[in-house]
């Protein structure tokens, strides 16, 4: 115990003072309603809205809720429009019982802001009891010495109603010898009493029987009866007497069944069996009670469990009866005391759960405590842990909020178990524990964030479609669909990108595909944003730099671009006859679109016609003469050379180079074959003669007309082909590139077109306009094919 009061200073606790409870309570005004008692169900008592001061509807927007003190709803309320109906008939008897004001309290409480009204409702009495005596016959012996004007004690009627629709007037059936009078007592109950108006003869009737009634105030007025069956006995003239009209005792309210509470005593003057004194209870304000007594003895015993909660106090009337009927009446009260043999209630009002985790202040739960024993037993003090982000505030008499104390992180902690210790101060100290699950709802604070800032991935040119190049991930901290997390590309920011066709991406796990085969050529590494978004409202995001680079692959084979390999006539190079070894006599350049040593280029020589005479150095394609040339010398040679590239596997290309022995570049040794006719040349003017018969036979069918246009297109090119087909004597020097330079390599800005004419057979050099590689159109080819075959042939 010790123990315990030293930890109190150190727990949020709140003092539950008995002062403070009359000074708030007598502070703030409540709202008090009436209404009679047993209306039906659905009775329009009030609109709360109105008394309250609020708007139409605000009563639903701020959660108004009824609390009672107590688990059973007797009111409804509509929210929306404000008005207050019974949920069920309520009876004032069975509310309240005896209570001269039934009164009702139950609180409104408004969230947004925390706010509580306290209501009281006060139930009228009406008159829907009747009276009701305890015993449906009342016998009194009364002896026949009794003088007039003898007064005789009558068991009252007992009526729930109270007020003046309670017992208000006793009736006695009309007779001779008697008559009832009504009288108060200090509570204000009427209780009859028997009035002897004429002196008793046994001998003339020895018993009557009267009926008392008894009357209500009520309107119409309810009755009860009773019989009073009077048995008339031989003298008696001393009735007993109490040594105490009033007996006060208190009792605690756990003392044992069969417990003494109390001796009554009275004494009857008479001698002999008129002087033997009988004790009964008589009326004790109820119909039955916890308590015995001793006929004999007078000792009054408790026969059933006390509560002090329920009744804190009796009044017992004891009744003293002799053998000749007289007897004497004193009033027992009996006070309860109360011991502490009730914890503390606490009662859960409302319940907040889960509570956002970004919200400061925050109500989680509204609970009354309660304790239904008085005095020290009934005071409270009520604690949470120390160690837990939340508080205690009272609010209005017995309830409490319990409310966070600052903003959660459900990062940190997701779930808190609060204890609410609810302590009276009694001897022993009772405690009551309620633990509340809190858990913290997720709020969409916290972004997706990558494993890492960038990223670089690799793939290999020429990969097959949808492959799977690498996986992009992100981690969130929030949980449910704040934590789901859906992939993106953003666009790129080089506009000329077209990523959509280049990559793909799985929303739900981040893996990247190739959707197409890389081209190293053409594109060597790009550059793009990924965007992680989580399912929240709103949405949080978060971008890591993706960098893709194609890794090269061996599979372009190297590319001359000297000398063109392609040309409508083979490349010859000039070689002076007088050249010196080493003389550069051309130079083979060559590419590889591939990079790395897949790029790297290497030159040999395959094939010669003269091996020894030429070499090609092998990194940059230069071919040079290996020794002087001699009169034994071919003029023509044919040199295949072999380009590779140092990739795996290994890819090559081919370039045939033709070099023309001359002796100088002035006077080039060109000597000129006779031209010789094609036969086919004759036949020339008969393939014209069937041409004509043909167009003339078939000029009237527009089919064959079709037909022979066709025809005559083919025959047409069949012509410039004879024109073409003049065959060049061995020393005619097709289309020629003179070098003029000093490097010995010919340069395309020195290339020239030679034309030599055929008749003179002299060597003479016509130097015309400069020769590029312009692509014949068809016009010039049309105009070839019409040109009139003269004795000269031009070289291209």
């Amino acid at each position: 115990m010790e123990t315990a009061l030293a930890k109190m200073p150190q727990q949020r606790q709140v003092f539950f003072l008995t002062t403070l409870l009359l000074l708030w309570k007598y502070g703030s005004g409540a709202i008090r309603y009436s209404m009679p008692e047993e209306m039906e169900s659905g009775y329009l008592v009030a609109n709360m809205a109105k008394d309250l001061g609020l708007r139409v509807g605000e009563l639903a927007t701020r959660g108004a809720q009824i609390h009672y003190k107590g688990n059973k709803e007797l009111l409804q309320m509509d929210a929306e429009t404000g008005n207050l109906f019974l949920k069920e008939k309520l009876d004032r008897e069975a509310l309240c019982g005896a209570t001269e004001t039934c009164v009702l309290h139950f609180q409104i409480i408004l969230e947004n802001p925390v706010q509580f009204f306290q209501t009281e409702l006060q139930l009228t009495d009406i008159n829907d009891h009747s009276p009701a005596f305890s015993d449906k016959e009342m016998l009194l012996t009364i002896s026949e010495s009794a003088n007039p004007g003898t007064v005789f004690p009558l068991k009252a009627a007992q009526d729930s109603d109270i007020g003046s629709n309670a017992v208000q007037n006793y009736t006695l059936s009309p007779n001779l010898h008697f008559h009832v009078v009504t009288l108060s007592r200090s509570d204000g109950r009427k209780y009859p009493e028997l009035v002897l108006d004429r002196a008793l003869d046994r001998e003339e009737q020895p018993e009557l029987a009267l009926i008392l009634t008894a009357l209500d105030g009520g309107s119409p007025p309810r009755s009860g009866t009773t019989e009073v069956h009077i048995e008339v006995v031989d003298i008696n003239d001393n009735a007993p007497q109490f040594i105490q009209s009033l007996y006060e005792v208190q009792i605690l309210e756990n003392s044992p069944l069969d417990a003494l509470v109390v001796t009554v005593s009275a004494k009857d003057l008479d001698a002999g069996i008129h002087g033997t004194v009988t004790y009964s209870l008589f009326q004790g304000g109820e119909l039955s009670q916890p308590f015995v007594i001793d006929k004999i003895t007078g000792e009054i015993r408790l026969k059933g469990a006390l509560d002090f909660e329920a009744t804190p106090y009796y009044n017992m009337e004891i009744v003293a009866t002799d053998p000749g009927g007289f007897s004497g009446k004193c009033t027992v009260a009996i006070q309860v005391l109360d011991v502490n043999d009730n914890p503390p209630e606490l009662m859960i009002r409302k319940l907040t759960v889960p509570v956002p985790e970004n919200s400061a202040e925050t109500m989680v739960a509204v609970f009354s405590v309660s304790d239904s024993d008085s005095g020290d037993n009934g005071r409270i003090v009520c604690s949470i842990q120390n160690d837990i982000p939340f508080l205690l505030k009272p609010t209005y008499e017995n309830y409490y909020t319990l409310v966070t104390e600052g903003p959660l992180d459900r990062e940190r902690r997701a779930e808190y178990n609060i204890t609410i210790t609810v302590s009276d101060l009694g001897t022993p100290r009772l405690t009551t524990q309620h633990t509340i699950t809190v858990q913290v709802s997720d709020i969409n604070d916290n972004a997706p964030t990558f494993t890492q800032t960038s990223y670089t991935l690799f793939v290999q040119e020429n990969n097959s479609p949808a492959l799977h190049i690498g996986t992009i991930s992100a981690t969130d901290s929030d949980s449910g669909s704040n934590a789901h997390i859906t992939y993106s590309l953003l666009p790129p920011q080089n506009s000329q990108l077209a990523l959509a066709s280049l990559v793909s991406i799985n929303s739900d796990n981040g893996q990247l595909f190739a959707l197409r085969a890389m081209d190293y050529e053409m594109l060597q590494a790009f550059e793009f944003h990924v965007d992680a978004t989580d399912g929240g409202s709103p949405a949080l995001s978060s971008q890591a730099l993706v960098r893709v680079v194609v890794l090269d692959d061996n599979d372009n084979s190297p590319f001359v671009l000297y000398p063109m390999q392609n040309a409508s006539a083979p490349c010859t190079e000039l070689l002076p006859r007088a050249a010196e070894p080493g003389y550069l006599i051309t130079k083979v350049v060559a590419v590889d679109r591939d990079s790395g040593q897949n790029a790297w280029l290497s030159f040999q020589l395959l094939k010669a016609t003269e091996p020894g005479l030429f070499s090609v150095w092998a990194h940059n394609g230069e071919v040079r003469t290996t020794r002087l040339l001699s009169e034994r010398d071919a003029p023509k040679h044919k040199l295949l050379l072999l380009v590779k590239d140092n990739g795996d596997p290994m890819r090559s290309a081919s370039v045939t180079l033709h070099v023309l022995v001359v002796d100088g570049f002035s006077q080039p040794y060109l000597p000129l074959a006779e031209v010789t006719r094609d036969s086919t040349e004759d036949d020339y003017d008969v393939l014209t003669l069937y041409l004509v018969v043909a167009l003339a036979s078939v000029s009237s069918l527009f089919l064959l007309s079709v037909l022979l246009f066709v025809g005559v297109r083919l025959c047409r090119r069949a012509r410039a082909a004879t024109l073409g087909d003049y065959s060049v004597p061995e020393g005619h020097f097709p289309g020629h590139l003179v070098d003029v330079s000093r490097a010995g390599t010919l340069s395309q800005s020195y290339q020239y077109e030679v034309c030599l004419n055929g008749g003179t057979g002299t060597n003479e050099f016509n130097f015309l306009k400069p020769l590029f590689p312009i692509l014949p159109t068809q016009a010039a080819a049309e105009e070839r094919e019409n040109a009139v075959v003269r004795n000269s042939v031009e070289f291209y």
